[in-house]
């Protein structure tokens, strides 16, 4: 199913996508370096209510918006006609890697409220890991939207 009005807007809706694709990936990034340096302080102290306040307004603020529209745009363009090929394999790998990404948000939201709480049991070195999983994805999603391997 296409909707052939959105095909004169095809140019404005790819920028939007981009523009809020970049600011969902840098609170993506952002957020868990937070956690890292939130795991130092003491909970309860002036920096631990320092990082909450930190936490919430990128996460409440920047992150969810930006998810949202970064969702909203995608399926305006997939709803373009001519955009996607449907019998290509590069658009399910994407998709699925955006799905995984959704989730990982959804992780440190669970992780964000579990600061919130000073009940946080994670290590500073789970959240560096965990730190690099978007980048992962980030990779995949570039990769089947610019050169389209299958």
């Amino acid at each position: 199913m296409t909707v052939a009005a959105f095909s004169y807007l095809y140019p404005w809706t790819k920028a939007f996508h981009v523009i809020a694709l970049i600011a969902w990936m840098a609170a993506i990034f952002y957020l868990p370096r937070l956690f890292v340096y939130h795991c130092d302080v003491r909970p309860g102290s002036v920096e631990s209510e320092r990082f909450k306040v930190m936490e919430y307004r990128l996460f409440k603020q920047i992150m969810n918006p930006a998810m949202i529209a970064t969702w909203v745009f995608g399926i305006i363009l997939v709803l373009t006609p001519g955009v996607i090929d449907w019998s290509a394999g590069w658009w399910h790998v994407k998709l699925l890697c955006v799905i995984l990404m959704s989730g990982f948000h959804g992780a440190m939201s669970r992780w964000r409220k579990d600061f919130l709480a000073d009940a946080n049991r994670r290590s500073q070195k789970f959240y560096r890991i965990a730190n690099e999983i978007p980048t992962i994805l980030m990779v995949i999603v570039v990769v089947m939207v610019i050169v389209r391997p299958f």
